[in-house]
C-alpha cells in the first residue's frame, strides 16, 4: 500500500513538472508592427532557421504552396484600405501564403483562417507577383522586415537563405488628409502648425501654408520649430531675405531652449539661401 502511494505521488510530481517544462521553440514567433499612413501594419510569423539545409528548391520546393514561415499561419493586418504591388486590399487581417519560384513568387492574401492544410481557392482575396533578388550574403533565420517607407508607401521584405522577396504597400492618404484639414480648419481650435507642415511637405499652396504658419507663430511665439517651418515656407515662396531673417530668429529661440539640432537645421537653411 505504501509503495502504491509513493508511485502515485511520483507520477503526480512528474506530470506537474512535464506540464510546466518550457524549452526553446525551434521556430519562434515574432510580431512586427509599423505605423504607416494614418494607421499601422502588423505581421505575425514564425522564424525557422536553415541549420545547414538547402531551403528554396529543396526543403521548400519551387511551385510549392508555402506557409511563409513555420508552425501556424503568417498573418498580416492593415489598419486601412491599401494596395499591395498595386492590387487593392481592404483593411483587415489576412493569411500570407506564397508559391515559391526561381525568379517570380506568387504571394496570396487569404482569409485569416486559411492555411496550407485547408487551402481553398475561394479563400484567396488577392494574389500578387513579386520578383526575388539574390543576396550576396546568407540569412540563417527566416526574416520578414519593413524596409523603405514614405508617407504613402511601405516596403516589406521576405528574406531567407540567399533570397529576398520585396513587395510594396501603398495607400492614398492625401485625399483623406486634405478632407480632414478642411474640416478641422473650419473649427475654432485650429491646428495651424500641423496643416502648414503638411502643405509644406506635400507641395501644396505655399501662400496658404504661410498664412497658417503665421497663425501658429502667434499661438506659440517662442516655438523654434514653428519659426523654422515658417522660414522653410518662405524659402519655398522665393523670399530668401525673409527666410534668412526668420531662420536667424529660430536660431536665437533654439539656443535659448538649448536645442542644438534646430540651431544646425537653421544654419543649414541659411547657407542654402546665400
Amino acid at each position: 500500500m505504501k509503495l502504491i502511494k509513493v508511485l502515485a505521488f511520483s507520477l503526480l510530481t512528474w506530470s506537474a513538472t512535464a506540464q510546466t517544462l518550457k524549452v526553446p521553440t525551434k521556430s519562434p514567433l515574432q510580431t512586427i508592427k509599423q505605423e504607416f499612413a494614418l494607421s499601422s501594419v502588423e505581421i505575425e510569423y514564425s522564424r525557422p532557421s536553415a541549420r545547414g539545409r538547402r531551403i528554396f528548391g529543396d526543403l521548400e520546393a519551387y511551385g510549392k504552396l508555402w506557409r511563409t514561415g513555420a508552425n501556424t499561419q503568417t498573418l498580416i493586418s492593415f489598419g486601412e484600405d491599401v494596395k499591395v504591388n498595386g492590387t487593392p486590399l481592404k483593411a483587415g487581417k489576412y493569411t500570407i501564403l506564397t508559391v515559391i519560384g526561381k525568379e517570380d513568387w506568387k504571394i496570396r492574401f487569404c482569409t485569416p483562417e486559411t492555411s496550407v492544410f485547408n487551402f481553398k481557392e475561394e479563400n484567396v482575396i488577392a494574389t500578387i507577383s513579386a520578383k526575388s533578388v539574390t543576396l550576396p550574403f546568407p540569412i540563417e533565420t527566416f526574416t520578414i522586415m519593413f524596409g523603405t517607407q514614405t508617407d504613402s508607401s511601405l516596403e516589406v521584405n521576405i528574406m531567407w537563405e540567399n533570397t529576398l522577396v520585396p513587395f510594396t504597400i501603398t495607400t492614398d492618404i492625401d485625399e483623406k488628409v486634405m478632407a480632414t484639414i478642411d474640416k478641422v480648419m473650419a473649427a475654432d481650435n485650429r491646428p495651424y502648425f500641423a496643416a502648414a507642415s503638411y502643405y509644406l511637405d506635400n507641395g501644396k499652396d505655399m501662400k496658404k501654408a504661410l498664412e497658417w504658419v503665421n497663425k501658429a507663430v502667434e499661438q506659440q511665439p517662442d516655438a523654434f520649430w514653428i519659426t523654422h517651418t515658417k522660414a522653410r515656407i518662405q524659402a519655398k515662396l522665393g523670399d530668401k531675405k525673409g527666410a534668412i531673417a526668420t531662420a536667424t530668429q529660430s536660431i536665437s529661440q533654439a539656443k535659448a531652449a538649448r536645442n542644438q539640432d534646430y540651431v544646425a537645421l537653421n544654419e543649414k537653411l541659411i547657407a542654402s539661401l546665400k
